[in-house]
């Protein structure tokens, strides 16, 4: 899962770009520890490259990014490392959304942030508001989310209007479904990346990922760069998406 992050900017076709790339933002405390600080300073530095990987999927025209930044299981963390956590996306929206405004970016949030402490859930709330008419890339960011919670959610949701009269049983097909997840409206990720060094989904996405291509890289979180998004892009584009046809 080592790769040499040799492919730029260059060596990618634009006309063949995935339309919807999710992350699995994962390493940030193994950094820390690896340098010898404390978790919350990782969560710092993982913050940068978010930053950076915006920039990166905006210039090269990425139409949607999801980015993995709080999952519904992260409410285990220690206390301490949860407050840092939260802490930092106030700092994050505060310090970007400007910028991601201006760039005409639009913000939009998959999970129940009704749980957030007041201050988070107020900035993140704002950051939708301020962002939400504009036009440019959509950027999905995954917080106090799960991927089973949010088929359990549809479901409810589907039963809720069948029982009102609003939809037939037999009108439920995967488009349904897909109307009643937070990405209604949003095509499905053509290509997930997780770096770290872990192979698996960790509940994201879960419905969304049927047929996604998955890039997989040793490098941790705070230690990725635009590089390697090239070379995961690079890649998803030599591969072969028959979606099981021939």
């Amino acid at each position: 899962m080592t790769e040499n992050i040799s492919k730029t900017i260059k060596d990618i076709d634009k006309e063949r770009l995935p339309v919807h790339i999710g992350i699995i933002m994962d390493g940030n405390g193994r950094w820390a520890k690896k340098q010898g600080l404390p978790r919350h300073l990782g969560h710092q530095e993982g913050m940068r490259k978010v930053v950076q990987i915006v920039e990166a999927c905006n210039e090269l025209g990425i139409k949607n990014l999801t980015l993995y930044a709080f999952s519904t299981e992260n409410w285990k963390r220690p206390s301490v490392e949860v407050e840092a956590l939260m802490n930092l996306l106030v700092v994050f929206v505060r310090k970007e959304l400007r910028r991601l405004n201006e760039n005409n970016v639009k913000i939009m949030i998959l999970g129940d942030i009704s749980k957030l402490p007041d201050l988070p859930m107020r900035e993140v709330e704002r950051a939708v508001g301020i962002t939400s008419s504009n036009t440019g890339m959509t950027l999905n960011i995954a917080l106090n989310y799960g991927g089973r919670q949010e088929v359990t959610m549809a479901i409810k949701d589907i039963l809720r209007d069948v029982n009102k009269g609003n939809i037939n049983i037999d009108e439920i097909d995967e488009k349904l479904i897909s109307d009643y997840l937070y990405t209604k409206g949003q095509p499905d990720p053509d290509l997930i990346i997780r770096p770290s060094g872990e192979l698996r989904l960790s509940n994201f996405l879960i419905y969304q990922a049927a047929y996604s291509e998955f890039w997989f890289s040793d490098v941790l979180w705070p230690d990725f760069k635009a590089d390697h998004l090239y070379n995961a892009i690079v890649e998803y584009q030599k591969r072969n998406r028959r979606f099981g046809g021939v």
